[in-house]
């Protein structure tokens, strides 16, 4: 603090951290937030405190238990939350349906169920994959098939949203004024389980430049899977602060 006179803070992306540079400068200097600071801030609000509804988040990716506290921060804040990725597996399971060899949290059943019941309180939609790619290995160039939810056999894995499930989130999104996006829909790593995160991204772009939605996307592989479908300047905010990013989200005070 000796070497400088005033403090500026343009880094959201590290601002969930008390560290020296974060919480301690500031406690020392005349301190103020920087340009990119201020637009990330001014996105985020536009999306979860005065936000133009309906209001549609996408939350996706491989765990629940990473984004518990995220959910039911929404629920309180958005319509209807389309969810998928590997985090659907968890909700499919605890409605009845099978998942096969999939990647589900079996012991959150109890969570998911208070999850949905809360957001049925808060009148939140909770939407889920309606049918499936599945293969009975995760790697490059494995045969793959479509089923319904209902469908899914003990020796395959869930690894993509179904073409179904693509045109019921479109249906969703074209309805909603802002769109809040975490985490990719399927797989994305390995083709063709990247396809419903391309398809849903560059449908979400088109709205966007036809000024129908304000979207708004963020989190490190969010920010990977939008770059792959060559669409991350087409949404109208992109955050690339992961952890910063998913706390704002999830309600809690950045320190």
């Amino acid at each position: 603090a000796k070497l400088g006179e005033v403090f500026c803070n343009d880094a959201f992306s590290v601002s969930h951290r008390a560290h020296a540079s974060t919480v301690g400068l500031p406690s020392l200097l005349p301190s103020f937030a920087g340009l990119l600071m201020m637009e990330e801030l001014r996105a985020l609000e536009s999306a979860l405190t005065k936000p133009k509804r309906p209001v549609t988040a996408v939350i996706g990716g491989a765990k629940i238990s990473t984004k518990i506290t995220l959910l039911y921060n929404l629920i309180k804040k958005v319509d209807q939350i389309i969810v998928a990725g590997g985090m659907a597996n968890t909700f499919l399971y605890a409605k009845g349906f099978g998942v096969g060899k999939s990647l589900c949290e079996k012991n959150l059943k109890e969570t998911v169920n208070d999850i949905l019941d809360r957001a049925s309180a808060h009148n939140c939609k909770i939407q889920l994959p309606i049918d499936l790619v599945c293969a009975k290995e995760f790697k490059n160039n494995v045969d793959t098939s479509i089923c319904n939810v209902d469908q899914c056999h003990d020796d395959i894995m869930i690894l993509d949203s179904g073409p179904k499930s693509i045109e019921k989130f479109k249906k969703i999104l074209k309805h909603s004024k802002t769109i809040l996006w975490n985490g990719p829909l399927g797989a994305f790593e390995l083709e063709p389980f990247d396809y419903a995160t391309k398809v849903t991204a560059k449908y979400v772009a088109h709205l966007t430049k036809n000024n129908s939605v304000t979207s708004i996307a963020g989190g490190g592989d969010t920010v990977s899977a939008l770059n792959s479908a060559k669409v991350t300047g087409d949404f109208t905010y992109l955050s690339n602060a992961g952890g910063a990013f998913l706390e704002w989200m999830e309600g809690k005070e950045l320190p």
